[in-house]
């Protein structure tokens, strides 16, 4: 049996298990190479497209379709510098999460031990609302808005009337940072910080906990992400500058 040496754009579709007009779509946003033209102007696939398709819809479930087209996209433009940059800001992004579930967690369980009151904070370190933003990595609008749904209770300072953060709130601010970065509901995180203030933080560590396994599952899809894009960049890529 003769071996096609090129795919038909159906072929394609049907061997990544997508329409023939994402086909398309990803040729004209850079997410697969540019495909050449046969003399009657039919695109004309290759093995290259096809591991490409597989790397795009294996990255995707790792970075996300916005930094996997730009990933993609630099790497088609011969820039793997820049493809593995964007790479390296999502590995970074989680590391970061990874960090504030980590200090929120063990807040929580310095809580649980009852070896702090959440009455404590009285003379702890206050951060105005610029700060606390810059903290745990949101806007200051945020932080605002949070305020208005009663998640978060800054005090006031006497003379400027600045809001001020305690250790008590920050607490607060970490668990609705990353019950909201989760997806919960308002009602549902304002059940989680009555459990604070009620000094019984069991249902917070447990939702923070579970969110810690989210990110684990999230860290382990960009792992297995990286293979199918480094076997990408191996065969049809630009190389890096060192010896394979």
């Amino acid at each position: 049996m003769t071996v096609r040496p090129y795919l038909r754009t159906h072929d394609l579709a049907l061997a990544g298990h997508i329409s023939v007009q994402q086909v398309r779509n990803y040729e004209a946003n850079g997410l697969i190479p540019q495909a050449q033209r046969s003399p009657s102007g039919y695109r004309l696939y290759t093995q290259q497209h096809l591991a490409a398709l597989k790397a795009v819809k294996s990255m995707a479930r790792g970075y996300g379709w916005s930094r996997t087209s730009a990933i993609m996209q630099a790497l088609h433009r011969g820039n793997l510098s820049a493809a593995l940059a964007t790479i390296d800001e999502r590995h970074a992004e989680l590391a970061g999460k990874r960090f504030q579930i980590e200090q929120t967690l063990s807040a929580l369980r310095t809580l649980a031990t009852g070896s702090v009151s959440l009455q404590s904070a009285s003379h702890s370190q206050r951060f105005r609302v610029g700060e606390a933003a810059r903290q745990v990595g949101v806007r200051v609008s945020a932080l605002h808005f949070w305020e208005q749904r009663g998640l978060l209770r800054p005090v006031r300072e006497q003379y400027s009337r600045y809001r001020l953060y305690d250790e008590h709130q920050m607490r607060r601010l970490r668990v609705v940072v990353l019950l909201r970065d989760a997806g919960y509901p308002f009602n549902v995180i304002h059940l989680v910080l009555d459990e604070l203030a009620a000094g019984q933080p069991e249902k917070a560590i447990a939702a923070v906990e579970k969110r810690r396994e989210e990110l684990t599952k999230i860290s382990w899809t960009c792992i297995e992400a990286l293979t199918s894009f480094q076997h990408y960049v191996r065969e049809f890529g630009p190389q890096p500058g060192f010896a394979k």
